[in-house]
């Protein structure tokens, strides 16, 4: 494979790799009639304009970053579905139920969770998030009425079902709503600028991008006043209870990743890294007695800063891997 279509197709593969893997989460069958390119087509929100409520099928594997209403209907026993929910940023998700054909006495389920869960690993991860993993699920068939309108904490949630015979099925509405203090995203494009603030919160937020990026750190306001710009790990910047780490990884959760730099004073950019690594997270860890704030910039690595990791001053990560 050339590198430049393997660079391409980076994010793809990534993606389908994860889903076709056995998980102890969530098992999904290898959709070989489906084109992987209509998970994350552009052209889907273009289908929007026009249309006061925009409908369309829900397909077994799927990633839905519009609103609308999605209907799944079984043509025959689908055991291993989940559909990936994706919003702006500065947005939440809003899942409303409107109708169930299932038979959940003979195994069929409809299940929700707060949050991804890729090849068992799960963003946010159990440290940053506010539920446990169990309050993360709701399950349709055993909540019933009562858990209908259900609402993400982050701009990623996910649904997963199973549907065994054929013609029966669900219909959901998806909604997002603006988020005020966005905390624990999910990048929807490969370059973006970002400012992810904490305010007087005892929480961590972390902002994953799930491409090899150049990232640029152009400005950091934390509660520690003094401190060195940069630390090599993240024992150094513990002790300050406030502090900006850059992390990289093959996976999803960030607390599975390799801590690349830490930020743990005040800081006016910018200072930049490049990181090959299939994730990469800025993640801001907050003790809640301050107003933290971190902005940066992030673009994808193009083919020839991949080829040639030593051409310019930038230390890189992860290229190794890729």
């Amino acid at each position: 494979m050339s590198p430049t279509f393997r660079f391409q197709c980076h994010f793809i593969l990534f993606f389908l790799t994860m889903l076709r893997a056995d998980s102890q989460h969530l098992q999904l069958q290898e959709a070989t009639t489906q084109d992987p390119f209509l998970l994350l087509s552009a052209n889907l929100k273009r289908e929007l304009l026009g249309e006061q409520v925009y409908r369309r099928a829900l397909r077994c594997l799927d990633m839905l970053s519009l609103q609308g209403q999605f209907t799944f209907t079984a043509d025959q026993p689908q055991l291993h579905c989940a559909a990936f929910l994706i919003a702006q940023p500065d947005e939440t998700l809003a899942i409303q139920v409107d109708s169930v054909s299932m038979d959940c006495q003979r195994g069929d389920f409809l299940k929700v969770f707060d949050g991804w869960i890729l090849k068992g690993e799960m963003f946010p991860s159990s440290q940053d998030h506010p539920l446990s993993t169990a309050e993360r699920y709701i399950d349709i068939c055993e909540s019933g009425s009562s858990r209908r309108n259900i609402r993400s904490s982050q701009n990623v949630a996910m649904i997963f079902f199973r549907v065994q015979e054929p013609g029966n099925g669900f219909t959901l509405t998806i909604k997002m709503d603006p988020n005020l203090f966005p905390c624990n995203i999910i990048s929807q494009t490969p370059s973006g600028r970002f400012t992810m603030i904490v305010a007087h919160q005892h929480r961590n937020c972390s902002f994953s991008i799930i491409y090899p990026v150049a990232i640029k750190i152009a400005d950091v306001t934390l509660g520690q006043l003094s401190g060195p710009q940069w630390k090599t790990s993240s024992t150094d910047c513990a002790g300050t209870g406030d502090f900006v780490e850059l992390l990289g990884g093959s996976g999803l959760d960030p607390s599975k990743m390799m801590s690349l730099a830490d930020l743990c004073s005040p800081f006016h950019g910018p200072a930049q890294m490049k990181i090959g690594c299939d994730n990469t997270v800025v993640r801001m860890v907050s003790s809640g007695k301050h107003i933290n704030r971190v902005t940066f910039e992030y673009r994808q690595l193009e083919p020839f800063e991949l080829e040639d990791p030593n051409g310019n001053s930038i230390r890189e990560f992860c290229l190794s891997s890729l």
